[in-house]
């Protein structure tokens, strides 16, 4: 029996070999390669981006005289990038001589990995980007020569120089940004990546949707 012109044009979307339907399946390589390319440009820009950050961060801090604040958040954005980049290699080895539907796949299965790893990390970011900001204004000796002069002779119980409920405010911020750090995390990925992840997953349903059929 004859292949119906649905199952022909099926057949060339998904099949990199495929004989039939030649331009259309060219089309759908490349969409593939056009949304992979632009995540990766994304993606390098904000490495750029973190780095030039970091060092903005960095000299401001001693400007403002937050010195501790400043290094610390530059080790940070920098971790970042250098564990961002080492993912990103492993995006580099995806082979792009396969089907369109195998190569959104495979670079659907990188995403993935790579979101759930920063997800994870998400959880003691944000609590050491509070901790290294409390940290900033407490060893900032115009703020504590402030504090002292707004306290004057009152002295609270203290922990290492610091007053016992300022630490049990902050333990509590650092317990919620713990729980909540994926969450914040899945909202910034989404107001960045949000449409080219979309369009990810579009492509990806259109392609199944005619595999099932």
């Amino acid at each position: 029996m004859e292949k119906s012109i649905e199952s022909i044009w099926k057949h060339g979307f998904l099949d990199k070999n495929a004989m039939v339907a030649p331009k259309l399946n060219n089309l759908y390589n490349k969409k593939s390669i056009h949304i992979i390319d632009k995540f990766k440009r994304m993606f390098k820009i904000n490495f750029n981006v973190l780095v030039v950050f970091s060092f903005v961060i960095l000299i401001s801090s001693f400007l403002v005289k937050l010195p501790v604040m400043g290094v610390l958040m530059f080790i940070l954005f920098n971790v970042l990038v250098v564990v961002n980049k080492k993912l990103l290699k492993r995006l580099e080895k995806i082979d792009k001589n396969v089907s369109s539907y195998q190569y959104l796949k495979s670079f659907n299965a990188w995403m993935q990995e790579q979101i759930a790893i920063n997800k994870k990390m998400s959880q003691y970011i944000y609590p050491y980007i509070f901790i290294a900001m409390v940290s900033g204004f407490w060893f900032s000796s115009p703020i504590r020569e402030t504090l002292q002069r707004q306290f004057g002779n009152y002295q609270p119980y203290m922990v290492y120089g610091m007053p016992v409920y300022w630490l049990l405010g902050m333990l509590a911020v650092i317990i919620i940004l713990y729980f909540f750090g994926g969450r914040i995390y899945k909202w910034d990925l989404n107001l960045v990546y949000g449409r080219v992840l979309k369009k990810l997953d579009e492509l990806i349903k259109d392609m199944e949707d005619l595999r099932s059929e």
